[in-house]
């Protein structure tokens, strides 16, 4: 069984293929799924959908490109929202200085709420950094120093710089299909050298479809194309890499009861 570790079921439920792609991902082995909030104002709909399956869990939290419009989110709503058992992580939160959307003062602001947050509920924080490593590192070391934090840098595709401060604050690491892109050579090289206990893999659906399906709708089926691509760096058959990421995957989000 693979693991989805992050997706937005949401945009494919709009799109119409939500059915039609939970029909794919069992077809494809994938099991489990943890779709993903970037704005509380579209939480209920992401928790409906988590509700509506055995196997799906989701997250509370605000992206970086919300942050501007949810700058008061308050560290007191995220901890009340987390409270539903099928809530099992902080996020999607952290900073994004390639698009900008939001001003960086707002993303920093509310990427510290939302650590905040985990540390108060003991759930793992789900982290986006895009051309932002060093502010990244220093925010999740300063929550660190506070104690209690832990979680993963999701969707991993930059620096060994980010990679390996994150492995010292015994956060995860979590690979999409960015991993199979043909100018990945450098994000390959790091994730063949990634601690296999430490591994998961993704979708970022409905973004980021792997080779050989570029150009596509992403969605959780595709996560195999990934598995694969990783399992071959590390040296791992396919049922083994699903195997050490399934269980990377319930040992980090605790909260998730293993069928």
């Amino acid at each position: 069984m693979l693991v989805d570790s992050h997706c937005h079921l949401d945009y494919l439920n709009r799109a119409g293929i939500l059915d039609a792609a939970l029909g794919r991902a069992r077809e494809a082995g994938v099991g489990a799924m943890l779709t993903i909030c970037t704005s509380i104002e579209e939480f209920p709909q992401v928790l409906a959908i988590a509700e509506s399956h055995d196997n799906l869990w989701c997250s509370v939290g605000v992206h970086p490109h919300e942050a501007q419009g949810e700058v008061d989110v308050a560290v007191e709503k995220l901890v009340e929202l987390s409270r539903h058992p099928k809530v099992i992580g902080i996020g999607e939160c952290g900073l994004d200085y390639f698009y900008e959307r939001s001003p960086r003062p707002e993303q920093q602001k509310v990427f510290r709420t939302h650590i905040a947050a985990a540390r108060a509920t003991g759930l793992p924080l789900i982290v986006h950094s895009r051309d932002a490593d060093e502010d990244t590192v220093a925010l999740l070391e300063e929550g660190a120093a506070q104690g209690n934090l832990r979680g993963l840098i999701h969707c991993f595709s930059t620096t060994q710089y980010l990679s390996d401060n994150a492995l010292n604050l015994g956060f995860y690491i979590s690979l999409s299909g960015i991993l199979t892109f043909p100018k990945s050579e450098t994000l390959r090289a790091i994730a063949k050298d990634l601690p296999q206990d430490r591994i998961l893999v993704e979708t970022d659906s409905p973004y980021l479809a792997p080779v050989p399906l570029r150009g596509k709708k992403c969605e959780p089926a595709y996560v195999t194309y990934t598995a694969q691509c990783l399992a071959e760096l590390q040296g791992l058959t396919a049922p083994a890499l699903a195997e050490t990421t399934t269980a990377n995957f319930f040992q980090l989000f605790d909260k998730a009861k293993r069928a």
